[in-house]
């Protein structure tokens, strides 16, 4: 019997397509969130003397920027642990939970090593102890990736 040869069609029917829409659509998400702590954080927080910059309708929102920001991430980490995406099958699970577990590890550790100044880590000087939330977070996504292991 000749032995099968590794298929390397871009949608393999046993490994599933590269890109489908949920994860363009989980990559959209993450990107979005990080841009709307980033945009937050460098243009419309108040700065040293005490005004706001960007869109008003941003600044009205003030800490809860971070909140957006940091939902629409985890959301889109969420959305691409299903079997749809390449993050929610295979070695991508291992990857996505594993990944996760060690940023929420080492985000809660950096907090506690730099607690007593945070001035110097950029959005963890403004989150304070929500630090820990944004750890635990990364950690609950990466327990999203683990109920998909097999």
């Amino acid at each position: 019997m000749p032995k099968l040869k590794p298929s390397l069609a871009f949608d393999d029917p046993t490994r599933g397509p590269l890109f489908s829409l949920r994860f363009v659509l989980s990559l959209v998400l993450m990107i979005v969130g990080i841009a709307w702590i980033a945009f937050y954080y460098a243009v419309v927080r108040p700065g040293d003397d005490g005004k706001a910059g960007g869109p008003d309708f941003l600044a009205d929102l003030a800490g809860w920027n971070y909140l957006i920001g940091f939902v629409l991430f985890f959301l889109g980490l969420t959305l691409a642990a299903h079997r749809s995406t390449p993050l929610g099958r295979g070695r991508g699970v291992v990857v996505g939970m594993l990944g996760c577990f060690l940023v929420g590890l080492v985000w809660i550790c950096v907090f506690y090593v730099f607690s007593n100044d945070l001035s110097p880590l950029w959005v963890m000087n403004d989150l304070g102890q929500k630090n820990l939330i944004v750890g635990i977070a990364f950690m609950a996504v990466g327990f999203a990736y683990a109920t998909k292991w097999e």
